[in-house]
């Protein structure tokens, strides 16, 4: 029998299962695989943001060494292959369908950002494919470009798309826009911003890339895919290549980071598998780095006009919204929708607005195509609603704490203007805490006594935890004693071998050894949702919540006949009757005997969400001769529910505050704004942020138990992302204020702060 010692109960700190194959070199990354007989794809890619393809010669690059074959968009037309259509093409919540063209795999005569691809090269190995595409001349008549959102919707401006006129894909109002006009018109103050969240890039360490084999006995594929979402990516390529979703099993090894780069599938995911077919050989590509920077579905890139009122106490009274959310060249995904969805689902964030309006529009630019990254929607409205309140605060002369003090919701469920249901939280307690964390008492003496300006800053935040409504977990009990669950969600870096594994030694007692995480295969988990925001722990913990459930109650009867007792009570994974007791194991072992295996599959599908929410505060010094910015303090106090793995949710918060810092201070993708060619396409134009960015993180928690699934956990995943980059801004700006310094476009990088400065300075008469 089980003595119990290595049950990992929710709430504890057992290592991570998975790190020690990491660590010793173990892992099986997509590019550590080997194939027999492998043709290696290389893409030449379009060096222009707009151009007419008049002609394409490669019969050099055909005869050249190596080269099994160089493929164009009429090879698929000729074979039938459809092109790639969004994930979300109407209003989610009107269900009004945007304007929109499908995405070609290969572009046809026209190509509108660079980096598409243009031609598909397969050789015996990668250096022969390379060589052959540099063979290949194509005939360009490049075109006028537009890069800029606001630009994209001026009249006259270059047409991205015949079929989205104006580059307008949709243009939506949304709240009481009446109630608002009538509010802000008798406020005894109203503040109006104007900002940038600036695009930037995922980088994961692991870049995309697949290998896919096609079986012509059962007329199947498999594909090898470092992918975030098998099941979803699966269905929409299956669609392109005009094949049924289970011709196609994909399968995810080990995948080194995704941050939603992954999430949506891509033109070179249905070119291999349509290759692979054609050559009769499996296909392998994985993208270089220039390719992530080209091709890699980048984010953010959302322009807000927005404005604040406020009665005579410093109570918001109304809000006003006003976006241009800058899609790229073409909807990829869910992209469009995020505008209807998350960035419209908690308007005005944690603060309680009575009346809230908003009108969005989404285009098309010349540029990559956006995607999602950490907190997409969210991440903007709460970069929005803190800059909002910050700047309120410097024009009524009120304390900005005390006036978020004044606006929070004081408690939980709460409903916001526009009808959307918060189930928990404590805002005001998660506020009051990270300023006793960040010391913002003793701040006043820091800033008095510091060599160069000082600023604080501090952001509230919340978000919901979405991606797919859909979910399964099994469970099935081995011969060996051991236990394997399988579920739909695969990790990509989370540890979910370790928390999952917590989740069903929590509710049937199991060892925590004794059980083996299955994931990343839609052949061995038929339904699936991915990793998308921050939805895993909660979705498939319901699902293994409740598939353990019918463990249970399968398992009780059989139970009972062995202890001979006429009831049995279940707990810590044993039965008992009276002083008697049968180990769960032990149970399965006889229903194995006996022909009945204890095995349960549950399939789940979600009806209410759940929202992590917080404040983090940072504390920076700029030296105003140069305009360099230092993040000397930082500190986090998160409301994640209950917390599985205390350990693995500080290891994501501290991942996601330095991915928002780098958006803050280091990261941004700038276009060139006649030719559209990107200006930050290494890492010699593209910082990251490294160790010696970031202090010691002080990372806190403020729990409060989801009432939206079993366990009450809320995703952890993103926050961090989302609260950073207003946190260090408004700490900037807030450094910067004695200056006069406003704001910027963009990173807070040196030159950029500087010029900030010197632009103050002569606004203000001073030099």
């Amino acid at each position: 029998m089980s003595t119990g010692v290595e049950i990992a109960k929710v709430g504890a700190t057992p290592k991570r299962k998975e790190d020690y194959r990491f660590v010793t070199g173990q892992g099986c990354y997509l590019d550590d695989m080997v194939f027999e007989n492998v043709a290696h794809a290389v893409f030449l890619r379009s060096p222009h943001a707009s151009a007419e393809i008049r002609k394409i010669d490669f019969s050099v690059a055909k005869a050249a060494p190596g080269v099994i074959a160089v493929l164009t968009s009429s090879d698929l037309g000729a074979d039938g292959i459809g092109n790639l259509d969004p994930y979300v093409t109407a209003n989610t919540m009107t269900g009004e369908p945007f304007n929109w063209g499908p995405q070609p795999l290969l572009a046809d005569n026209h190509v509108r950002y660079v980096g598409e691809p243009v031609v598909m090269v397969l050789a015996e190995t990668k250096l022969a494919a390379l060589d052959a595409a540099e063979m290949i001349e194509v005939d360009y008549s490049e075109k006028k470009a537009v890069v800029d959102g606001r630009a994209a919707l001026e009249v006259g401006a270059p047409q991205v798309d015949p079929r989205v006129p104006g580059n307008l894909c949709m243009d939506w109002k949304h709240g009481d826009n009446d109630g608002v006009f009538k509010s802000l018109s008798v406020a005894e103050h109203v503040v109006s911003i104007e900002l940038l969240n600036h695009r930037v890039i995922t980088h994961p360490i692991e870049p995309r890339g697949g290998v896919a084999v096609y079986h012509p006995d059962t007329d199947r594929f498999t594909f090898h895919v470092s992918s975030q979402s098998l099941h979803n990516n699966r269905d929409h390529i299956a669609k392109a290549l005009k094949i049924k979703r289970t011709q196609s099993r994909w399968l995810a090894p080990d995948v080194g980071g995704g941050f939603g780069s992954k999430n949506f599938g891509y033109q070179e995911q249905g070119l291999l598998l349509w290759a692979a077919k054609k050559s009769g050989r499996p296909v392998k590509w994985i993208a270089t780095r220039s390719e992530v920077f080209l091709s890699d579905h980048q984010v953010r890139d959302h322009r807000a006009m927005a404005r604040l009122g406020l009665d005579k106490e410093g109570r918001f009274i109304a809000l006003e919204i006003e976006s241009i959310a800058n899609l790229g060249a073409y909807i990829a995904g869910s992209a469009a929708g995020v505008q209807t969805n998350q960035y419209a689902h908690l308007p005005g964030t944690v603060y309680d607005i009575p009346k809230i309006a908003m009108r969005a529009r989404s285009v098309l630019s010349n540029t990559t195509p956006i995607g999602v990254m950490r907190g997409p929607g969210f991440a903007e409205m709460v970069n929005i609603m803190e800059r909002l309140v910050d700047k309120a605060a410097y024009s009524t002369g009120i304390d900005r704490f005390e006036l978020r003090r004044r606006n929070l919701f004081s408690k939980t469920p709460m409903r916001n203007a526009l009808g959307t249901r918060v189930d928990s939280g404590n805002f005001p307690k998660a506020f009051e805490e990270v300023l006793q964390v960040i010391d913002a008492d003793g701040f006043s003496s820091r800033q008095i006594n510091s060599s160069k300006l000082r600023g604080l800053g501090v952001a509230c935040h919340i978000k919901a935890n979405g991606g797919s409504p859909d979910e399964s977990a099994s469970i099935r009990f081995r011969a060996d004693g051991g236990v394997d669950l399988a579920v739909g969600t695969q990790t990509i870096g989370q540890g979910h071998e370790t928390t999952f594994s917590q989740l069903l030694s929590d509710r049937l007692g199991i060892e925590n050894n004794k059980i083996r995480l299955i994931h990343g295969d839609t052949d061995a988990v038929p339904i699936g949702g991915g990793h998308g925001s921050s939805r895993a722990t909660y979705m498939a913990g319901t699902a293994i919540w409740r598939a353990a459930e019918e463990i249970v109650e399968q398992a009780t009867p059989i139970a009972a006949e062995m202890l001979q007792a006429g009831t049995v009570t279940f707990k810590d994974g044993s039965f008992r009757a009276d002083d008697r007791s049968v180990d769960l194991i032990e149970v399965a072992a006889e229903a194995e005997l006996r022909g009945n295996p204890l095995n349960a599959f549950h399939a789940f599908s979600r009806g209410q969400m759940a929202y992590p929410n917080g404040a983090q505060a940072a504390e920076v010094e700029v030296d105003p001769e140069t305009g360099e910015v230092h993040l000397v303090n930082y500190a986090s106090v998160d409301d994640y529910g209950v917390m599985v793995n205390p350990m693995i949710v500080e290891g994501q918060v501290a991942g996601a505050i330095a991915q928002g810092m780098g958006q803050a201070v280091l990261e941004g993708t700038i276009f060139d704004a006649k030719t559209g060619q990107p200006l930050t396409g290494s890492f010699m134009d593209y910082a990251i942020p490294r160790a010696d960015n970031l202090p010691s993180l002080k990372l806190g928690f403020s729990m409060t138990r989801c009432t939206t699934n079993p366990f009450g956990v809320k995703g952890a995943g993103e926050s961090g992302a989302i609260a950073a980059y207003p946190a260090i801004t408004l700490a900037i700006l807030n450094a910067l204020n004695p200056l006069g310094v406003n704001g910027w476009d963009g990173p807070a990088k040196p030159e950029t702060i500087w010029r900030s400065i010197q632009d103050a300075k002569t606004l203000n008469g001073r030099t």
